[in-house]
């Protein structure tokens, strides 16, 4: 079979951390004659070089390549590129990991959209990566029709004859974002990039020894001088316009704005502090006209402003400001309808805690030069505020805790403003968000695991993201479970923070099955009918199991349906009475009829058939393992030993 990818692994001293990434290769739905993973050794100094070794002789498509130390990942990419037989290239990093089935997701994609590039949604574990990107599939995406640009890093899928067609390698030697220098180019020049986003094809993790390559402290000098060469590679492709300066915007804003604002700032030592300000202020002033700064939210438009014009300390004081700016998000409800659970909230931002406040009248007058104090510029945001009130946005998301992948949800919203003291106004912004588990991951089911909720709120020229909550009711559930797409989902607030989350099929005694009495259970004849705490969005079929008791290792498994009422679910089943006789026999539920390895949830009652009727008995809970009743019985037996050895001494 000819090669669909190579995929290309620079590596330098990643430890364990490459067990990861090495296993995600392995378990790619690609077949393995499909594609290759070259690993490009760059002078490691640990025992990686012998452990890849001994994996490409046992793994046909692993291919190890040991060079010396080049300083930085251009060369061993380059290398792992010249080395390469597939039609297209991805990239990885040795301490991150794909998706299982991001390689054969993304080389379909690439085909049936011809395109030269591919993008496949991220997932950040301990760091950030690009959220309005994958807002959506883009199958034709561009640089004006997409945020691209949010996304330099390499880890991509390339076709191998564009790369060739433009002569397009990484720059090498010891030197900072050559990717954004690849990356740039690709874009700019390819005939079409495809934006993948109902799947998570790549995992970013930081390691807990924060040794990635992009977490380490920089010479400003040589960095700003390897942005420029970026900036270049936008000047070369585009012309004065628009298009360049919304190109640049992203370095400005990204590598330089963010780099001099709010805790960001505040956290870098002086001495550093202000060998960043200068080296960013030279590119600042050197390459950017007033229509890249002119596009950036009010708040960034001080900070460059501030930056021209040589101002470190009002910067510090305009930082101290801004890091009092939060997001407050308060629940208002969470309830099912049908199979849809609506959650209500409330979203606004504060200032040191307290809702904060912004003048009546806003204004949308441009900031013409830099203000003249941070009294001044607190103000002009305030004003800008209330006047785009009318673009502010609230965003809900989903976001697996282990994994990190996230998916949005869409959220029904109004914009009030809230009369507040001494003539000023709050922006509040109210809404539900509707989650259907069923489709809620980008059209297709949660996978089973734990779901926190995330609100996004644009508002102000601040992007705020926080937990929806707290709320006061910890260890309660927001809701009773619902079943949806074959998986049982539970709402409730965590324990600690009181933050509203999802158990997506993992639950056990939280979906309080246990309420159900015997008394509520009704049979007649052979039918069975349980009201159970679940809501369903209509007749559900359910799958029982009924497992023998007394030590029997027999089990009976027949349908059932779940029937929506006002309190949850009827149960509905026909019993194999006649198979029944002779034990009692343990009743276990699954939403998952068709599925290979059903997860069963236990009902709280046990079925005894007398003669011709059904008796429906309630099981005791497990006598606990450990425990005041464990010691007293403990306690008890000790003192029986002891009087049973005094009797024989007497």
């Amino acid at each position: 079979m000819p090669v669909k990818v190579s995929v290309v692994i620079p590596v330098y001293n990643p430890g364990t951390y490459i067990e990861d990434c090495v296993a995600s290769l392995r378990r790619q739905s690609l077949p393995p004659d499909e594609f290759e993973a070259i690993f490009v050794d760059d002078g490691s100094t640990d025992d990686t070089p012998a452990r890849l070794d001994a994996l490409a002789a046992e793994v046909a498509n692993i291919t190890v390549i040991h060079q010396e130390a080049s300083g930085w990942s251009g060369k061993p990419r380059n290398v792992g590129i010249a080395a390469s037989q597939g039609e297209f290239v991805m990239f990885v990093d040795n301490d991150d990991y794909l998706g299982d089935e991001a390689l054969e997701r993304m080389y379909d994609y690439a085909v049936a959209n011809g395109a030269d590039v591919v993008v496949g949604k991220m997932a950040g574990k301990g760091r950030g990566v690009p959220v309005e990107l994958f807002r959506r599939n883009h199958p034709r995406a561009t640089v004006d029709n997409a945020p691209l640009i949010d996304s330099l890093t390499p880890h991509k899928m390339f076709r191998r004859a564009f790369l060739d067609r433009i002569g397009l390698r990484f720059p090498e030697g010891r030197r900072r974002l050559e990717d954004h220098v690849f990356v740039t180019e690709a874009y700019l020049r390819a005939d079409n990039v495809s934006v993948l986003s109902d799947y998570v094809c790549y995992y970013h993790l930081k390691r807990d020894d924060a040794s990635n390559a992009g977490f380490q402290r920089f010479d400003p000098v040589g960095y700003f001088a390897n942005l420029r060469e970026a900036l270049d590679v936008v000047e070369k492709y585009t012309e004065p316009g628009p298009t360049r300066d919304r190109l640049f915007r992203r370095w400005l804003r990204n590598e330089m704005v963010e780099r001099m604002r709010g805790r960001r700032l505040l956290a870098a030592p002086e001495d550093y502090r202000k060998e960043l300000f200068t080296e960013i202020r030279s590119v600042v002033v050197e390459r950017f006209g007033p229509g890249v700064s002119a596009g950036l939210q009010p708040t960034q438009q001080v900070v460059a402003a501030l930056i021209a014009d040589g101002r470190l300390d009002d910067l510090v004081a305009f930082a101290e400001w801004e890091v009092s700016v939060a997001s407050s998000v308060e629940p208002d409800g969470v309830e099912w309808d049908g199979g849809v659970l609506r959650v209500g909230l409330s979203a606004e931002l504060t200032s040191d805690g307290k809702p904060m406040t912004f003048p009546a009248e806003g204004s949308a007058a441009p900031l013409s030069g830099p203000p003249a104090s941070v009294a001044e510029a607190v103000d002009w945001v305030g004003a800008h505020s209330v006047a785009g009130f009318k673009r502010a946005t609230v965003d809900l998301l989903l976001r697996e805790r282990s994994s990190s992948a996230q998916y949005f949800q869409p959220v029904e919203f109004t914009r009030e403003t809230v009369p507040g003291e001494d003539g000023r106004v709050r922006l509040v912004l109210r809404g539900t968000a509707a989650l259907d588990p069923a489709t809620a991951a980008d059209g297709g089911p949660l996978d089973a695991g734990l779901w926190d909720v995330f609100v996004r709120v644009k508002l102000g020229g601040w992007t705020k993201q926080s937990r929806l909550g707290p709320v006061s009711l910890k260890g309660r559930t927001a809701a009773d479970a619902g079943v949806a797409g074959g998986r049982v989902v539970l709402p409730y607030w965590t324990a600690k923070q009181g933050t509203l989350a999802l158990d997506v099929d993992t639950a056990g005694e939280r979906l309080q099955l246990g309420r159900v009495t015997p008394g509520e259970v009704t049979v007649t004849g052979d039918r069975v009918e349980v009201p159970v705490p679940f809501h369903v969005p209509g007749d559900t079929p359910v799958l029982l199991r009924l497992t023998g008791g007394s030590g029997a290792a027999s089990a009976k498994e027949v349908t059932g349906t779940l029937r929506p009422q006002d309190s949850g679910a009827l149960l509905e089943a026909v019993l194999p009475v006649g198979d029944l006789t002779g034990a009692a026999w343990r009743v276990a539920l699954s939403p998952a009829p068709h599925a290979e390895e059903p997860r069963f949830h236990p009902l709280p009652f046990e079925l005894r058939v007398k003669g011709s009727g059904v008796q429906v008995v309630a099981v005791r809970p497990p006598r606990p393992a450990t425990g005041q009743p464990l010691v007293r019985r403990a306690r008890r037996l000790a003192g029986r030993l002891v009087r049973r050895l005094r009797a024989r001494a007497k």
